[in-house]
């Protein structure tokens, strides 16, 4: 785990009722709203050729909207006549979904509206109605989990060392929209209080289940949601329980705190969009001491050849001389 800055690809996955998306070459930044669309209820069949009494051929010259646009109650769909004019009109406030081969019209009823942003400041490279994918050069800390939506923010440090757990009183609304760095550990009252205050995200080298569960309910997952949730986003750098995080990888912070930054929750990943040099320490990161409940992902270091210590050479009291005893 250490910080890098190099070009970078972000995916970001798209639910099922695409309206809007970026296109192939186009520029973002962070935070940019990359598609947009809409969750439907159950689609409602309204009669259209016959109550006209057109053929269905004629229905769909008549037809006075687009397959896909939204409408609202008492839209008029397709009308004919001018004097004793009949019309099809939306019964329900919804989207056009479909008109079928005899001419009746399947409207369904908008439940829900969402939008996806970008992660990273570069340019669209895939845009489907499964997934935008945006490829572009920042700092890049790689952790080992994220729970909830996307975040995008200002980088805030929150503590005073690697070591020191965030303490609940330091989260406050001043913090809202802002993505908070943390030290070893954010406790569950900290995500709660995050949650309230309208902080975009959490970074630390460890978190408890248990504090994950408050916000997050039992169904706990790494997925993030593309719809409004105003849940905050937490990022493990380490795993779960509580895990200080290395010197080098915690120094920076001071450097590039007040960038811009955004969590992909997608890939555990933290983006800083800054250009500040923060001196990345050339030695690998000391091991971790991960401590707490569930597993933790961190860095063994069984393996690691520890170099000898030069001891200083104690007589023992046979070999002292007896004016010494």
């Amino acid at each position: 785990m250490t910080w890098r800055r190099e070009s970078w690809s972000a995916d970001h996955p798209l639910p099922i009722g695409v309206t809007k998306r970026a296109q192939v070459g186009e520029l973002v930044r962070a935070g940019d709203i990359i598609a947009a669309g809409a969750t439907l209820a159950g689609a409602l069949r309204v009669p259209g050729a016959r109550r006209l009494g057109l053929s269905p051929a004629d229905f769909d010259r008549e037809m006075r909207v687009r397959v896909g646009s939204d409408v609202v109650a008492k839209t008029v769909l397709a009308r004919v006549g001018r004097r004793f004019a009949r019309s099809v009109t939306a019964p329900i406030d919804g989207r056009v979904l479909h008109v079928t081969v005899d001419g009746d019209v399947y409207i369904a009823p908008i439940v829900d509206r969402w939008t996806v942003r970008s992660t990273l400041d570069g340019v669209v490279t895939r845009s489907d109605d499964a997934v935008v994918e945006i490829e572009g050069e920042a700092w890049c800390l790689q952790g080992a989990a994220a729970f909830g939506p996307d975040a995008i923010g200002e980088l805030t440090l929150g503590v005073d060392g690697p070591d020191a757990d965030l303490a609940p009183s330091r989260i406050d609304v001043r913090l809202a929209g802002r993505i908070i760095v943390g030290g070893a550990r954010v406790s569950a009252e900290v995500i709660t209080r995050a949650h309230a205050c309208g902080v975009a995200g959490l970074v630390a080298g460890g978190v408890p289940p248990a504090g994950l569960r408050v916000v997050y309910g039992d169904a706990v997952t790494s997925a993030g949601s593309p719809s409004r949730d105003d849940r905050p986003t937490v990022l493990c750098l380490m795993g779960f329980g509580s895990a200080a995080l290395p010197r080098d990888v915690f120094e920076p912070f001071a450097a590039i705190g007040g960038a811009r930054a955004a969590i992909h929750t997608a890939s555990a990943r933290l983006f800083v969009f800054s250009t500040a040099d923060i001196g990345r320490a050339q030695a690998p990161s000391p091991d971790i001491a991960v401590s707490g409940e569930g597993p933790a992902a961190y860095a063994h270091g069984e393996d690691v050849e520890q170099p000898e210590q030069e001891e200083e050479a104690t007589p023992s009291a046979n070999e002292r001389d007896r004016a010494e005893r």
